[in-house]
């Protein structure tokens, strides 16, 4: 499947701060919402070496659109890849499997998953969520606010972080009446995410609770990592390549590439975005082979960290080289710049990765040794 269309689409979808249906028409159709799915229950069966794959081809047609597929893929990937065995450790009960598959059973056919993770005033430190959970009857009550939901009420269902006294556990709660969008979403860059605010009050069934066990939420977070900080990865080290590709195209177009300060400038984003997708590349193979290794988790941080911070510095530079006509509205590199801007802030934030790979090279436990809790 090629992403052409996607890029034809993403003006206007940026302009207009709107989800971009088609492009997950297209994917449903490819089939693609089923990637992470396991064969026997109509899926691709990918890793996340797949994931990183897919979603860095997305990126280079329409990057909102690939951040959205990931947080698709983050509610799947996580759902498939847990091993039976350590579910039932952690004391998963027997109608939790029931429900794993159904829910991945229903994105092989088409269903899609959204995250509604984030919070004004605590971003997406899971200990710092004010969204509550308590037992009502045999299900649950839901209710807090959530904000940067990416295709909030274009979803079937919702990943809520929520909280009851000190345990952080996590729902898959499908779309109904008791969830309300706030239409909020007027940002910088990714605006074809439609990241609206997400108010929660509903009852939900006992086996939305993901692992059907309180208090997984911290744990997971820290021991696999790769869904909330790897998977953004794929996506900003597409966004890198995308923006080289637009800027070779337009300086040709314009008779600059003769230039050797053009060439030079091409030359180094091309090394710093290949450099970022080996790193990228590198940890997605090792999730695969060695999911929850302390050396996984190093480069699934180093990845976060490259990604981010290089997608912006090589749209930084593909933009200048290109002049202040690349800076009028409606120039793909204009785009591209402002969704690249994203990358290093969003979770885990390039500060953030940085300062967790510099306690591990310090020795100590980089999910330990902080004032504040990373999650």
């Amino acid at each position: 499947m090629t992403y052409e269309s996607f890029r034809e689409r993403a003006e206007q979808h940026d302009r207009e701060a709107s989800f971009p249906k088609a492009d997950f028409d297209d994917l449903r159709a490819a089939g693609l919402l089923g990637l992470m799915v396991p064969e026997r229950l109509g899926g691709k069966g990918s890793g996340f070496a797949g994931y990183a794959q897919v979603a860095y081809d997305i990126a280079q047609g329409s990057p909102a659109t690939a951040l959205l597929f990931n947080m698709h893929c983050s509610v799947t990937g996580a759902l498939a890849a847990t091993p039976d065995e350590l579910a039932r450790a952690l004391g998963a009960p027997d109608e939790f499997f029931a429900f794993r598959d159904r829910v991945l059973a229903d994105a092989a056919n088409g269903a899609l998953y959204m995250v509604a993770g984030s919070e004004r005033g605590a971003g997406s430190r899971f200990s710092a969520m004010t969204t509550t959970y308590e037992p009502e009857g045999d299900g649950w009550r839901i209710r807090g606010s959530k904000t940067f939901c990416s295709g909030a009420g274009h979803a079937d269902a919702y990943l809520v972080v929520a909280r009851r006294d000190d345990k952080v556990s996590q729902f898959l709660v499908p779309a109904s009446d008791g969830l309300t969008i706030e239409q909020t979403w007027d940002p910088l860059g990714m605006r074809a995410t439609a990241s609206n605010d997400l108010h929660v009050d509903v009852r939900v069934p006992r086996d939305t609770l993901l692992g059907g066990v309180e208090g997984l939420g911290l744990l997971l977070a820290r021991v696999s990592p790769q869904w909330l900080v790897a998977s953004y990865a794929a996506v900003y080290a597409g966004t890198a390549r995308a923006a080289i590709t637009e800027a070779a195209t337009q300086l040709t177009e314009r008779g600059l590439a003769g230039l050797p300060h053009v060439r030079a400038r091409l030359g180094r984003a091309d090394a710093a975005a290949e450099g970022a997708w080996l790193a990228v590349r590198d940890a997605a193979r090792l999730v695969d082979e060695k999911p929850g290794d302390p050396e996984t988790n190093k480069a699934v941080y180093r990845a976060k960290l490259l990604a981010g911070d290089t997608a912006h510095e090589v749209t930084a530079s593909m933009l200048e080289a290109c002049g202040t006509s690349a800076t009028r509205r409606g120039n793909p590199l204009e785009r591209l710049f402002r969704d690249a801007r994203c990358g290093a802030l969003q979770p885990a934030t390039s500060d953030v990765c940085a300062d967790w790979l510099g306690v591990a090279a310090l020795g100590l436990d980089p999910d330990e040794e902080t004032a504040v809790p990373r999650w």
